[in-house]
């Protein structure tokens, strides 16, 4: 009997910054691979990158946790709910994600550059003016994306530790299925009181703007609220955790450090972020997928009903997408990588990440140039056990 990897993978404790060596065994031995979850199911995993885009835009494979053999990894909880429309398929994906889409449109974006240089200027005021050392994620990397999406949404940043300590529970992979339940009901409970809200007395915000399709009954309060879940946690636990991550590794790689620091030219800060995202890829869970129709995928058949990972960390590096693609180069072009996934569950929220990332990394370095880690690398504790990959505290000094 064949023993099949358990599925996530560990990384290796001296190479944080890499995906699991197995994954990269794995990819050179095959396209596809069976791995087991923690349910004893046994989807394929996708390794090769031309592959995983290939998967990602198959009509024939769905994002719906609903569907039979789809590789949750656990029993799906009577009552859970979807956090917003990603883990539906079209049309209703698509219906739903327009009504969101114009406020992550690029232009609209861009507009709000100006407020958020100001939020990471105050932020770094702050630390140059606190004591030190200091933990960066709690001073610094956790609270510009939260002030950010706070003020995109309309919810109130005095409720960041509630909506944070429940945002976490939910990627932890560590809690158990009622816990995260839990923590997804009170979110959910949280944005519909606020949509609540919303609806008697709208503002300038996304929330005022799902309020009014409500009103227009083009959308129910439940969804709207579910989006409003599903904006809340996406747009400040990734950015955060890159921005903390990020740091750590160009503290760890000081000519790359100095390549960023000592440039004010935007089109290379575009380019650092990009790297970044390519070579750190915090979402090491996959995108998980399940066939709804028999497929081919690197000449093997999937047959409808088997559960799909698409391991984007390791397509991030695959050798036949990016030269030498373990070495971290804020110069290449990398914009190609999958780490917002690809297709039409593509990340919705790219482009504000995008511009965070830009101006965090173009500011904070030139700023503080005597940024440095105040511990060894061997004493960060890293997040090997959520969805979502990064380190809990970032001590630093300068």
């Amino acid at each position: 009997m064949t023993v099949l990897p358990e599925f996530p993978l560990p990384r290796a404790a001296d190479c944080p910054f890499d995906p699991p060596p197995a994954l990269r065994e794995m990819q050179q031995e095959g396209p596809l691979a069976r791995v087991r979850l923690a349910d004893g199911s046994t989807p394929w995993l996708v390794t090769r990158y031309a592959d995983q885009r290939a998967v990602l835009a198959d009509p024939r494979v769905s994002a719906d946790v609903d569907r039979p053999g789809y590789p949750l990894g656990a029993p799906r909880q009577p009552g859970g709910t979807k956090i917003g429309f990603i883990l539906m398929d079209d049309p209703e994906h698509a219906r739903l994600r327009r009504m969101v889409t114009g406020s992550f449109a690029v232009k609209r974006v861009e507009a709000m550059r100006p407020a958020v240089q100001r939020i990471v200027d105050d932020l770094i005021d702050q630390l140059l003016a606190g004591p030190r050392p200091v933990d960066l994620v709690e001073a610094f990397a956790l609270p510009v994306p939260s002030l950010v999406i706070c003020d995109l949404l309309g919810v109130p940043y005095t409720d960041h530790d509630f909506f944070q300590q429940n945002s976490k529970t939910i990627i932890r992979r560590s809690a158990g299925p009622a816990e995260r339940m839990a923590a997804g009901r009170a979110l959910n409970e949280y944005l519909d009181d606020l949509m609540g809200r919303k609806l008697v007395e709208p503002a300038d915000d996304l929330l005022s703007q799902l309020a009014g399709r409500v009103h227009a009954g083009e959308l129910t309060r439940q969804d709207a609220a579910q989006i409003g879940v599903l904006l809340l946690i996406a747009g400040h636990e990734t950015t955060a955790n890159m921005i903390a991550l990020g740091t750590l590794a160009l503290l760890e790689h000081p000519s790359q450090l100095a390549v960023l620091r000592d440039s004010d030219d935007p089109a290379l800060v575009a380019s650092a972020v990009e790297e970044l995202l390519r070579y750190l890829h915090i979402t090491h869970n996959g995108r998980r997928r399940v066939a709804i129709e028999d497929l081919e995928v690197g000449g093997q058949l999937i047959r409808a009903g088997e559960g799909i990972i698409v391991a984007n960390d390791i397509g991030n590096r695959d050798p036949a997408a990016f030269d030498d693609p373990d070495r971290l180069d804020l110069t290449r072009s990398a914009r190609h990588h999958v780490a917002f996934g690809f297709g039409v569950h593509q990340c919705l929220g790219q482009p504000l990440a995008r511009m965070e990332l830009q101006v965090v990394y173009g500011t904070l370095y030139r700023r503080i140039p005597t940024l440095r880690l105040a511990a060894d690398l061997d004493q960060i504790s890293f997040k090997h056990d959520g969805s979502v990959y990064g380190v809990y505290e970032l001590p630093v000094t300068f």
